[in-house]
């Protein structure tokens, strides 16, 4: 579990709670698992004692953490757990990875002809970002948020969690997504960092989003390396 890129807007011990989170997720963690001492855990990720315990006090209260004075931290595997990064769905191709992100552009625009309906306004806030999973660039994003919902943010302040950004913002809560997975040309937009040319063709997820009062929100596209990452979706038993 490598140290994540500087320049995320989360908190340090945030990042370290939500890789954990992930990595019990994708099984890289399993339920009982005893994780390595907290001095180490601690030097691994580059930070001191008091924040990794910060971490993983999060992890307790959620239910992922059982603390055994004497004996050290026990993984307790469970579903559904609350996320920040419980929207985004691409992991590392072995599972987990720490999603970070990079605002390429952030600017008010006509909403996409072949878009669905998302929202009343014919404008929406057009944000591309390149996304990373432990510092590995591996997807880039399109996302619209309607141009009436959108306002009150700032395109030039937005931080790492978008998702997060909205509820403590606009008090927009993302309660349900529909994602169609494909393939499709990687943008004429695309950095050179992201490895993949433009016109190649890559995975692709398309995504129309709803508040949790049942209004279409947000559409956004994503196009991911599959060397790099995997789409997940997992089930719980039924």
């Amino acid at each position: 579990m490598s140290a994540s890129p500087p320049g995320s807007a989360l908190p340090r011990y945030v990042q370290i709670s939500e890789m954990l989170i992930r990595e019990i997720a994708a099984g890289r963690l399993s339920d009982g698992a005893r994780l390595a001492p907290e001095r180490q855990m601690a030097a691994e990720q580059g930070v001191s004692v008091g924040t990794l315990r910060k971490a993983l006090d999060i992890l307790e209260k959620r239910g992922l953490l059982a603390r055994i004075q004497g004996s050290g931290n026990y993984v307790r595997a469970r579903a559904d757990v609350p996320s920040i990064y419980a929207f985004f769905r691409l992991e590392r191709p072995e599972g987990g990875g720490l999603p970070t992100a990079e605002v390429l552009s952030a600017e008010r625009a006509l909403k996409p002809v072949a878009a669905p309906e998302f929202g009343p306004s014919v404008e929406g806030l057009r944000i591309r970002r390149l996304r990373r999973l432990d510092g590995v660039p591996a997807a880039l994003e399109e996302i619209w948020l309607d141009g009436d919902t959108a306002r009150g943010l700032r395109p030039g302040a937005l931080p790492e969690s978008l998702y997060l950004h909205y509820r403590e913002a606009l008090g927009l809560v993302i309660g349900q997504a529909e994602d169609r997975i494909g393939v499709a040309a990687v943008p004429d937009w695309a950095p050179a960092g992201f490895g993949i040319a433009p016109g190649t063709h890559a995975g692709h997820v398309e995504r129309r989003s709803w508040a949790q009062d049942g209004r279409a929100v947000e559409y956004s596209r994503t196009w991911f390396d599959n060397d790099k990452a995997r789409y997940i979706s997992r089930l719980g038993r039924g």
